[in-house]
């Protein structure tokens, strides 16, 4: 549990530092003269910055999750109940930033940058950008 818990916290803590960078570096970036962003009225942007802050958030949580275990006092009652709890805790929240919130975030940047002429690339991307929940999903409920 321990070997597991530190693994997890190593991804959870890079997932929010790209998550963090990205939270700064918006699509379509800044105007230099006010230093508002280009997009900002578009709908996409927002659901962008929002799963940009769920993903973080998530993360962040993560990591407090698998810190908790770490620095746990390891007695037998621990094993039976609380560790087990935090570590499904901390699981829950890794695949919520990763597989939900970041693909989310990702395939509304496209609807940012894209422009309504090729409407189609943006669509197929966020297709695409499902199939990894998607995967998860049936390879944790179905026995292969």
């Amino acid at each position: 549990m321990k070997n597991t818990a530190s693994q997890c916290m190593v991804v959870a803590t890079l997932i929010t530092n790209i998550v963090f960078a990205a939270a700064f570096t918006l699509p379509g970036g800044y105007n230099q003269n006010t230093g508002i962003p280009f997009f900002r009225k578009e709908p996409s942007l927002i659901i962008f910055v929002i799963s940009d802050a769920v993903s973080l958030i998530s993360s962040s949580t993560s990591i407090l999750m698998f810190l908790s275990i770490l620095t746990s006092r390891y007695a037998e009652r621990d094993f039976l109940e609380s560790l087990p709890k935090k570590l499904m805790f901390g699981l829950a929240t890794l695949f919520l930033s990763i597989n939900v919130t970041m693909m989310v975030a990702f395939s509304a940047s496209f609807f940012v940058l894209y422009d309504k002429k090729v409407e189609w690339v943006p669509i197929t991307i966020t297709s695409l950008a499902g199939m990894p929940v998607i995967l998860f999903a049936i390879l944790q409920f179905v026995s292969i």
